[in-house]
Protein backbone atom coordinates (compact mmCIF):
# COMPACT_ATOMS: atom_id res chain seq x y z
CA UNK A 1 0.00 0.00 0.00
CA UNK A 2 1.59 3.31 -1.16
CA UNK A 3 2.42 5.25 1.99
CA UNK A 4 2.52 8.59 0.07
CA UNK A 5 -1.25 10.32 -0.83
CA UNK A 6 -1.01 12.40 -4.53
CA UNK A 7 -0.43 9.39 -6.19
CA UNK A 8 2.98 8.42 -4.38
CA UNK A 9 4.36 11.90 -4.45
CA UNK A 10 6.13 12.82 -1.13
CA UNK A 11 3.97 16.04 1.00
CA UNK A 12 5.60 19.18 0.50
CA UNK A 13 7.92 19.82 3.61
CA UNK A 14 6.85 22.91 5.68
CA UNK A 15 8.66 26.10 4.91
CA UNK A 16 11.84 27.14 7.16
CA UNK A 17 11.48 29.05 10.05
CA UNK A 18 11.73 32.67 9.69
CA UNK A 19 14.80 34.03 10.29
CA UNK A 20 15.21 36.28 13.28
CA UNK A 21 14.77 40.39 13.32
CA UNK A 22 18.24 40.63 13.85
CA UNK A 23 19.37 37.81 11.89
CA UNK A 24 22.85 37.65 10.17
CA UNK A 25 23.53 39.86 6.29
CA UNK A 26 23.88 36.34 4.89
CA UNK A 27 20.49 34.93 5.93
CA UNK A 28 18.74 38.12 4.51
CA UNK A 29 20.67 38.40 1.47
CA UNK A 30 21.30 34.75 0.27
CA UNK A 31 17.98 33.23 1.20
CA UNK A 32 18.04 30.19 -0.72
CA UNK A 33 21.18 28.65 0.98
CA UNK A 34 19.53 28.44 4.09
CA UNK A 35 16.44 26.62 2.80
CA UNK A 36 14.31 29.73 2.07
CA UNK A 37 11.66 30.01 -0.75
CA UNK A 38 12.39 33.22 -2.91
CA UNK A 39 9.82 35.24 -3.63
CA UNK A 40 7.97 35.00 -7.45
CA UNK A 41 9.70 38.47 -8.61
CA UNK A 42 13.10 36.53 -8.16
CA UNK A 43 12.62 33.31 -9.36
CA UNK A 44 14.86 31.77 -12.29
CA UNK A 45 14.06 30.66 -14.58
CA UNK A 46 11.00 33.93 -14.84
CA UNK A 47 7.77 32.33 -14.71
CA UNK A 48 6.41 31.30 -18.14
CA UNK A 49 10.18 30.74 -19.35
CA UNK A 50 11.37 26.94 -20.63
CA UNK A 51 13.36 25.49 -18.39
CA UNK A 52 15.12 23.39 -20.56
CA UNK A 53 18.45 25.69 -20.45
CA UNK A 54 18.36 25.64 -16.56
CA UNK A 55 21.41 24.76 -14.90
CA UNK A 56 22.40 22.62 -12.24
CA UNK A 57 20.69 18.70 -13.05
CA UNK A 58 16.97 20.46 -13.44
CA UNK A 59 17.09 23.39 -10.94
CA UNK A 60 13.93 25.52 -11.66
CA UNK A 61 11.88 22.59 -13.47
CA UNK A 62 8.33 22.25 -11.97
CA UNK A 63 7.80 20.69 -8.78
CA UNK A 64 5.40 17.32 -8.61
CA UNK A 65 3.38 19.09 -6.52
CA UNK A 66 2.64 21.55 -9.03
CA UNK A 67 4.44 24.81 -7.53
CA UNK A 68 8.13 25.44 -8.81
CA UNK A 69 11.07 23.97 -7.21
CA UNK A 70 14.00 25.91 -5.59
CA UNK A 71 18.21 25.90 -7.04
CA UNK A 72 20.32 23.31 -6.38
CA UNK A 73 23.10 24.46 -3.98
CA UNK A 74 26.18 25.22 -5.28
CA UNK A 75 28.20 22.05 -5.78
CA UNK A 76 31.21 21.81 -3.68
CA UNK A 77 34.32 21.03 -4.71
CA UNK A 78 34.67 17.52 -4.87
CA UNK A 79 31.08 16.72 -5.52
CA UNK A 80 30.77 14.01 -8.29
CA UNK A 81 27.83 16.00 -9.35
CA UNK A 82 24.64 14.32 -11.32
CA UNK A 83 25.21 11.26 -12.95
CA UNK A 84 25.83 11.26 -16.70
CA UNK A 85 23.22 10.50 -19.11
CA UNK A 86 22.40 6.96 -20.54
CA UNK A 87 23.78 6.38 -23.67
CA UNK A 88 21.58 6.84 -26.60
CA UNK A 89 20.29 3.79 -28.54
CA UNK A 90 21.17 6.06 -31.93
CA UNK A 91 25.11 6.68 -31.14
CA UNK A 92 26.57 4.34 -34.18
CA UNK A 93 28.36 1.77 -32.88
CA UNK A 94 32.22 0.62 -32.87
CA UNK A 95 33.39 -0.25 -36.54
CA UNK A 96 34.35 -4.17 -36.49
CA UNK A 97 37.16 -3.05 -38.56
CA UNK A 98 39.30 -2.18 -35.53
CA UNK A 99 38.62 -5.63 -34.40
CA UNK A 100 41.02 -6.94 -36.87
CA UNK A 101 44.37 -7.41 -35.99
CA UNK A 102 47.10 -4.83 -37.46
CA UNK A 103 48.71 -6.98 -39.84
CA UNK A 104 45.34 -8.32 -41.54
CA UNK A 105 44.57 -4.24 -42.00
CA UNK A 106 48.03 -3.75 -43.46
CA UNK A 107 47.10 -7.19 -45.74
CA UNK A 108 43.82 -5.22 -46.89
CA UNK A 109 45.25 -2.07 -47.91
CA UNK A 110 48.33 -3.25 -49.56
CA UNK A 111 45.88 -3.89 -52.58
CA UNK A 112 45.21 -0.28 -52.52
CA UNK A 113 46.48 2.32 -54.99
CA UNK A 114 48.28 6.14 -54.67
CA UNK A 115 44.75 7.90 -54.85
CA UNK A 116 42.90 4.96 -52.46
CA UNK A 117 45.54 5.54 -49.55
CA UNK A 118 45.33 9.28 -49.55
CA UNK A 119 42.15 9.11 -49.18
CA UNK A 120 42.14 6.67 -46.47
CA UNK A 121 44.41 8.68 -44.91
CA UNK A 122 41.36 11.34 -44.44
CA UNK A 123 39.12 9.60 -42.98
CA UNK A 124 40.57 9.73 -39.27
CA UNK A 125 43.77 9.73 -37.54
CA UNK A 126 43.88 6.42 -36.66
CA UNK A 127 43.83 5.34 -40.76
CA UNK A 128 45.93 8.18 -41.55
CA UNK A 129 48.40 6.51 -39.36
CA UNK A 130 47.97 2.88 -40.91
CA UNK A 131 47.99 4.01 -44.23
CA UNK A 132 51.17 6.27 -44.02
CA UNK A 133 53.00 3.08 -42.85
CA UNK A 134 56.35 2.23 -45.23
CA UNK A 135 55.38 -0.68 -45.44
CA UNK A 136 52.12 -0.12 -47.53
CA UNK A 137 54.02 2.54 -49.81
CA UNK A 138 56.89 0.10 -50.54
CA UNK A 139 55.28 -1.72 -53.17
CA UNK A 140 54.46 1.90 -55.03
CA UNK A 141 57.27 3.32 -54.33
CA UNK A 142 59.92 0.59 -56.01
CA UNK A 143 57.44 1.46 -59.37
CA UNK A 144 58.11 5.37 -59.19
CA UNK A 145 61.08 7.35 -60.50
CA UNK A 146 63.81 7.97 -57.97
CA UNK A 147 61.66 6.49 -55.22
CA UNK A 148 65.69 5.71 -53.67
CA UNK A 149 64.63 1.87 -54.12
CA UNK A 150 66.84 0.01 -56.69
CA UNK A 151 65.94 -3.11 -58.86
CA UNK A 152 66.96 -5.35 -56.29
CA UNK A 153 64.76 -3.71 -53.49
CA UNK A 154 67.38 -1.79 -51.20
CA UNK A 155 66.39 1.14 -49.55
CA UNK A 156 69.19 3.91 -50.79
CA UNK A 157 67.23 6.64 -48.81
CA UNK A 158 66.15 5.25 -45.40
CA UNK A 159 65.89 8.42 -43.18
CA UNK A 160 63.19 9.93 -45.57
CA UNK A 161 59.35 8.10 -45.09
CA UNK A 162 58.37 6.66 -48.46
CA UNK A 163 55.30 8.55 -48.96
CA UNK A 164 56.88 11.51 -48.56
CA UNK A 165 59.26 10.07 -51.60
CA UNK A 166 56.47 8.83 -53.55
CA UNK A 167 54.56 12.67 -53.13
CA UNK A 168 58.17 13.68 -54.87
CA UNK A 169 58.37 11.66 -57.24
CA UNK A 170 55.30 12.53 -59.53
CA UNK A 171 57.70 16.40 -59.51
CA UNK A 172 60.44 14.23 -61.23
CA UNK A 173 57.97 12.78 -63.45
CA UNK A 174 55.89 15.50 -64.14
CA UNK A 175 59.17 18.07 -64.28
CA UNK A 176 58.27 20.55 -60.95
CA UNK A 177 61.08 21.78 -59.68
CA UNK A 178 62.62 25.10 -59.11
CA UNK A 179 65.90 25.88 -60.71
CA UNK A 180 68.79 28.11 -59.28
CA UNK A 181 72.00 29.14 -59.56
CA UNK A 182 74.23 27.90 -56.38
CA UNK A 183 77.81 28.92 -57.72
CA UNK A 184 79.97 30.61 -60.01
CA UNK A 185 83.45 30.74 -61.38
CA UNK A 186 85.00 33.32 -63.78
CA UNK A 187 87.19 30.81 -65.80
CA UNK A 188 84.86 28.27 -67.90
CA UNK A 189 86.72 24.70 -66.45
CA UNK A 190 85.46 21.25 -67.14
CA UNK A 191 84.13 20.58 -63.49
CA UNK A 192 83.42 17.18 -61.98
CA UNK A 193 81.26 16.33 -58.88
CA UNK A 194 80.65 13.89 -56.38
CA UNK A 195 77.70 13.63 -53.67
CA UNK A 196 77.90 12.35 -50.01
CA UNK A 197 75.19 13.10 -47.28
CA UNK A 198 75.18 16.80 -46.55
CA UNK A 199 78.66 17.80 -48.68
CA UNK A 200 79.07 17.64 -52.84
CA UNK A 201 82.51 17.65 -53.72
CA UNK A 202 83.37 19.80 -56.88
CA UNK A 203 87.14 19.86 -58.46
CA UNK A 204 87.78 23.32 -59.43
CA UNK A 205 91.03 23.86 -61.77
CA UNK A 206 93.69 21.92 -59.58
CA UNK A 207 92.00 21.49 -56.59
CA UNK A 208 88.67 19.72 -55.26
CA UNK A 209 86.71 21.54 -52.92
CA UNK A 210 83.96 20.28 -50.55
CA UNK A 211 81.19 22.40 -49.67
CA UNK A 212 78.28 21.92 -46.82
CA UNK A 213 74.82 21.92 -48.19
CA UNK A 214 72.00 24.06 -46.44
CA UNK A 215 69.46 22.22 -44.39
CA UNK A 216 67.14 22.49 -47.53
CA UNK A 217 69.11 20.90 -49.64
CA UNK A 218 68.82 23.70 -52.63
CA UNK A 219 72.09 26.11 -51.89
CA UNK A 220 75.87 25.72 -50.60
CA UNK A 221 77.17 27.31 -48.00
CA UNK A 222 79.31 30.03 -49.24
CA UNK A 223 83.09 28.86 -48.35
CA UNK A 224 84.21 25.49 -48.50
CA UNK A 225 84.82 23.13 -45.51
CA UNK A 226 88.17 21.72 -46.59
CA UNK A 227 90.16 21.63 -50.09
CA UNK A 228 92.27 18.88 -51.64
CA UNK A 229 95.12 19.80 -53.70
CA UNK A 230 98.16 17.61 -54.89
CA UNK A 231 97.76 18.49 -58.73
CA UNK A 232 99.29 20.46 -60.83
CA UNK A 233 97.07 20.62 -63.52
CA UNK A 234 93.32 20.68 -63.49
CA UNK A 235 91.68 17.51 -62.32
CA UNK A 236 90.42 15.79 -65.26
CA UNK A 237 88.05 12.66 -63.17
CA UNK A 238 87.29 11.94 -59.52
CA UNK A 239 85.83 9.27 -57.17
CA UNK A 240 84.64 9.17 -53.39
CA UNK A 241 84.64 6.03 -51.96
CA UNK A 242 84.74 5.24 -48.41
CA UNK A 243 85.98 8.55 -47.12
CA UNK A 244 88.62 8.42 -49.52
CA UNK A 245 89.16 10.91 -52.44
CA UNK A 246 90.96 9.60 -55.62
CA UNK A 247 91.78 11.77 -58.42
CA UNK A 248 93.18 11.78 -61.87
CA UNK A 249 94.90 14.99 -63.07
CA UNK A 250 95.92 16.56 -65.95
CA UNK A 251 100.03 16.56 -65.10
CA UNK A 252 99.02 12.50 -65.50
CA UNK A 253 99.50 11.79 -61.43
CA UNK A 254 97.18 9.96 -59.16
CA UNK A 255 96.15 11.52 -55.67
CA UNK A 256 94.58 9.47 -53.21
CA UNK A 257 93.38 11.68 -50.18
CA UNK A 258 91.38 10.57 -46.67
CA UNK A 259 88.65 12.68 -45.94
CA UNK A 260 88.59 12.81 -42.60
CA UNK A 261 92.70 13.22 -41.69
CA UNK A 262 95.54 14.70 -43.86
CA UNK A 263 96.84 11.30 -45.05
CA UNK A 264 97.34 11.75 -48.68
CA UNK A 265 99.44 10.02 -51.23
CA UNK A 266 100.18 10.85 -54.94
CA UNK A 267 101.76 8.45 -57.61
CA UNK A 268 102.97 9.33 -61.29
CA UNK A 269 100.56 6.88 -63.16
CA UNK A 270 100.55 7.78 -66.95
CA UNK A 271 103.12 10.08 -69.60
CA UNK A 272 99.67 12.30 -70.57
CA UNK A 273 96.53 13.40 -68.56
CA UNK A 274 94.72 11.17 -66.37
CA UNK A 275 90.91 11.13 -68.12
CA UNK A 276 89.39 8.61 -65.87
CA UNK A 277 89.84 6.80 -62.56
CA UNK A 278 87.59 4.28 -60.71
CA UNK A 279 88.52 2.53 -56.89
CA UNK A 280 87.16 -0.36 -55.03
CA UNK A 281 88.28 -3.13 -52.90
CA UNK A 282 91.65 -1.60 -52.30
CA UNK A 283 92.30 -1.04 -56.73
CA UNK A 284 92.22 1.91 -58.24
CA UNK A 285 91.88 1.84 -62.62
CA UNK A 286 93.41 4.37 -64.42
CA UNK A 287 92.87 5.91 -68.23
CA UNK A 288 94.37 8.21 -70.03
CA UNK A 289 95.48 9.14 -73.22
CA UNK A 290 98.48 7.65 -73.61
CA UNK A 291 96.11 4.86 -74.86
CA UNK A 292 96.77 2.60 -71.41
CA UNK A 293 94.71 1.51 -68.93
CA UNK A 294 95.91 0.57 -65.83
CA UNK A 295 95.56 -1.17 -62.58
CA UNK A 296 97.27 0.03 -59.22
CA UNK A 297 97.09 -1.60 -55.52
CA UNK A 298 96.81 0.20 -52.59
CA UNK A 299 97.20 -2.26 -50.22
CA UNK A 300 99.84 -1.97 -47.30
CA UNK A 301 103.27 -1.99 -48.39
CA UNK A 302 102.42 -2.04 -52.28
CA UNK A 303 100.33 1.45 -52.34
CA UNK A 304 101.20 3.15 -55.93
CA UNK A 305 102.31 0.08 -57.40
CA UNK A 306 101.32 -0.70 -61.19
CA UNK A 307 99.67 -4.58 -61.15
CA UNK A 308 98.39 -4.13 -64.82
CA UNK A 309 98.95 -1.99 -67.67
CA UNK A 310 96.29 -2.71 -70.78
CA UNK A 311 97.06 -1.74 -74.06
CA UNK A 312 93.57 -0.54 -75.48
CA UNK A 313 95.25 1.08 -78.58
CA UNK A 314 92.71 3.95 -78.30
CA UNK A 315 92.34 6.91 -76.06
CA UNK A 316 90.75 6.46 -72.93
CA UNK A 317 87.69 8.42 -72.07
CA UNK A 318 86.13 6.27 -69.36
CA UNK A 319 86.17 3.60 -66.66
CA UNK A 320 84.30 1.21 -64.26
CA UNK A 321 84.98 -1.61 -61.76
CA UNK A 322 82.47 -4.25 -61.53
CA UNK A 323 80.74 -4.35 -58.41
CA UNK A 324 81.86 -8.06 -58.14
CA UNK A 325 85.78 -6.57 -58.69
CA UNK A 326 86.27 -9.28 -61.39
CA UNK A 327 86.62 -7.22 -64.46
CA UNK A 328 86.46 -3.80 -65.56
CA UNK A 329 85.14 -1.43 -68.34
CA UNK A 330 87.01 0.90 -70.74
CA UNK A 331 85.58 3.33 -73.06
CA UNK A 332 87.24 4.88 -75.63
CA UNK A 333 87.69 7.24 -78.36
CA UNK A 334 86.51 4.70 -80.88
CA UNK A 335 89.17 6.02 -83.79
CA UNK A 336 90.57 2.40 -84.77
CA UNK A 337 88.91 -0.75 -85.98
CA UNK A 338 87.54 -1.97 -82.37
CA UNK A 339 84.65 -1.56 -80.58
CA UNK A 340 84.94 1.52 -77.75
CA UNK A 341 83.57 -0.59 -75.14
CA UNK A 342 85.61 -3.60 -73.82
CA UNK A 343 85.69 -5.70 -70.71
CA UNK A 344 88.60 -6.76 -69.10
CA UNK A 345 90.18 -9.23 -66.94
CA UNK A 346 90.91 -7.91 -63.65
CA UNK A 347 93.41 -10.36 -62.33
CA UNK A 348 95.00 -11.11 -65.69
CA UNK A 349 94.35 -7.47 -67.13
CA UNK A 350 93.00 -9.74 -70.67
CA UNK A 351 90.26 -9.01 -72.38
CA UNK A 352 87.25 -10.69 -72.15
CA UNK A 353 84.93 -9.42 -74.22
CA UNK A 354 83.72 -6.52 -76.31
CA UNK A 355 80.56 -4.89 -76.35
CA UNK A 356 78.52 -4.02 -80.00
CA UNK A 357 79.46 -3.99 -83.73
CA UNK A 358 77.54 -1.33 -85.01
CA UNK A 359 79.32 2.05 -83.60
CA UNK A 360 80.69 4.64 -85.80
CA UNK A 361 83.61 5.72 -86.44
CA UNK A 362 84.45 8.86 -83.78
CA UNK A 363 81.87 7.16 -81.66
CA UNK A 364 83.81 7.63 -78.53
CA UNK A 365 82.00 6.72 -75.15
CA UNK A 366 82.56 9.44 -72.58
CA UNK A 367 80.64 7.66 -69.72
CA UNK A 368 80.23 4.40 -69.08
CA UNK A 369 78.24 3.16 -65.48
CA UNK A 370 77.95 0.00 -63.82
CA UNK A 371 74.13 -0.50 -62.36
CA UNK A 372 74.44 -4.31 -61.48
CA UNK A 373 76.96 -6.54 -61.60
CA UNK A 374 75.26 -7.41 -65.18
CA UNK A 375 73.57 -3.81 -66.43
CA UNK A 376 75.72 -1.23 -67.71
CA UNK A 377 75.03 2.25 -68.91
CA UNK A 378 77.01 4.42 -71.76
CA UNK A 379 76.89 6.98 -73.14
CA UNK A 380 79.19 9.31 -75.52
CA UNK A 381 79.49 11.11 -79.36
CA UNK A 382 77.02 9.13 -81.32
CA UNK A 383 74.22 10.50 -78.85
CA UNK A 384 72.93 7.35 -77.61
CA UNK A 385 72.15 5.99 -73.91
CA UNK A 386 73.01 2.27 -74.37
CA UNK A 387 71.82 -0.42 -71.51
CA UNK A 388 73.67 -3.28 -71.87
CA UNK A 389 73.09 -7.09 -70.47
CA UNK A 390 76.33 -8.74 -70.72
CA UNK A 391 74.15 -12.39 -69.64
CA UNK A 392 72.08 -12.12 -72.42
CA UNK A 393 74.26 -10.51 -75.52
CA UNK A 394 77.90 -8.54 -76.02
CA UNK A 395 77.10 -7.71 -79.31
CA UNK A 396 73.61 -6.03 -79.28
CA UNK A 397 72.02 -3.80 -76.04
CA UNK A 398 69.14 -4.34 -74.94
CA UNK A 399 67.54 -1.17 -75.37
CA UNK A 400 68.88 2.41 -76.43
CA UNK A 401 67.38 5.98 -76.15
CA UNK A 402 68.80 8.62 -78.74
CA UNK A 403 69.23 12.48 -77.75
CA UNK A 404 66.46 14.29 -79.41
CA UNK A 405 68.88 17.21 -80.72
CA UNK A 406 71.74 15.30 -81.92
CA UNK A 407 73.85 16.74 -79.19
CA UNK A 408 77.17 14.75 -77.59
CA UNK A 409 75.91 12.93 -74.51
CA UNK A 410 79.14 13.94 -72.10
CA UNK A 411 77.73 11.91 -68.70
CA UNK A 412 74.56 9.80 -67.12
CA UNK A 413 73.37 8.56 -63.79
CA UNK A 414 70.81 6.48 -62.49
CA UNK A 415 68.57 5.69 -59.49
CA UNK A 416 69.37 2.09 -59.94
CA UNK A 417 65.63 1.30 -60.73
CA UNK A 418 63.53 3.53 -63.78
CA UNK A 419 64.95 6.93 -64.05
CA UNK A 420 68.09 8.09 -66.24
CA UNK A 421 69.63 11.30 -66.15
CA UNK A 422 71.76 12.86 -68.94
CA UNK A 423 74.00 15.34 -69.87
CA UNK A 424 73.56 17.13 -73.28
CA UNK A 425 76.72 18.89 -75.00
CA UNK A 426 74.75 22.04 -76.05
CA UNK A 427 72.97 24.59 -73.85
CA UNK A 428 73.08 22.68 -70.53
CA UNK A 429 70.43 20.06 -71.54
CA UNK A 430 69.93 18.27 -68.42
CA UNK A 431 67.30 15.04 -69.96
CA UNK A 432 65.12 12.64 -67.66
CA UNK A 433 64.45 9.14 -68.91
CA UNK A 434 61.66 6.29 -67.83
CA UNK A 435 63.33 3.03 -68.36
CA UNK A 436 60.01 1.82 -69.97
CA UNK A 437 59.50 4.64 -72.34
CA UNK A 438 61.32 5.26 -75.36
CA UNK A 439 60.89 8.83 -75.35
CA UNK A 440 62.54 11.45 -73.26
CA UNK A 441 60.55 12.30 -70.41
CA UNK A 442 61.22 15.93 -69.47
CA UNK A 443 64.11 18.10 -70.37
CA UNK A 444 65.55 20.94 -68.35
CA UNK A 445 67.57 23.95 -70.40
CA UNK A 446 70.30 25.20 -67.97
CA UNK A 447 72.83 27.10 -70.20
CA UNK A 448 71.00 29.85 -72.31
CA UNK A 449 71.61 31.88 -74.45
CA UNK A 450 75.29 30.84 -73.88
CA UNK A 451 75.72 26.91 -74.61
CA UNK A 452 77.57 25.32 -72.47
CA UNK A 453 78.33 20.85 -71.98
CA UNK A 454 76.86 19.66 -68.99
CA UNK A 455 79.97 18.03 -67.55
CA UNK A 456 78.87 16.19 -64.82
CA UNK A 457 75.11 15.86 -62.85
CA UNK A 458 74.43 13.84 -59.68
CA UNK A 459 71.04 13.97 -58.04
CA UNK A 460 69.28 12.73 -54.52
CA UNK A 461 65.86 12.13 -53.89
CA UNK A 462 64.98 15.31 -53.97
CA UNK A 463 67.13 17.85 -55.97
CA UNK A 464 69.88 17.33 -59.00
CA UNK A 465 72.70 19.31 -59.70
CA UNK A 466 74.27 19.69 -63.17
CA UNK A 467 77.75 21.32 -63.15
CA UNK A 468 78.41 23.68 -66.66
CA UNK A 469 81.40 25.40 -67.86
CA UNK A 470 81.17 27.93 -65.59
CA UNK A 471 78.56 27.49 -63.10
CA UNK A 472 76.61 24.71 -60.30
CA UNK A 473 72.76 24.85 -61.21
CA UNK A 474 70.30 22.82 -58.95
CA UNK A 475 67.11 21.59 -59.62
CA UNK A 476 64.67 21.49 -56.05
CA UNK A 477 62.00 18.66 -56.92
CA UNK A 478 60.23 19.54 -53.70
CA UNK A 479 58.82 22.72 -54.55
CA UNK A 480 55.44 22.22 -55.89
Amino acid sequence: MNQFPNDGVPPRPPPPPPPPEGGSDRQRLLPHVTGERLPPSMAWPPPGSSSSGSRGGGAGAAAPWGGRAAPDPPRRRGDPGPPPPPPSSSSPPSSPLWALPEELLLLICSYLDVQALGRLGQVCRRLRFLSSRDLLWKRIARGCLNSGFTQLGTDLAPGIPVKERVKVSQNWRHGRCRRETVLKWKCNLMPWMELDGQYLYLSQAENIQAYQLCPDGTGLQRHPQAIFSGHQEDVCRFVLVNSHIVSGGGDGNIVLHKIHGSYSVKFSAHEQEVNCVDFQGGFIVSGSRDRTAKVWSLSAGRVGQCLHTVQTEDRVWSIAISPLLSSFVTGTACCGHTSPLRIWDFESGQLLTCLGTDFHHGAGVLDVFYETPSLLLSCGYDTYIRYWDIRTSTRKCVREWEEPHDSALYCIRTDGNHMIASGSSYYGVVRLWDKRQTQCLQSFHLSSPISSPVYCLRFSTTHLYAALASALHVLDFTAS
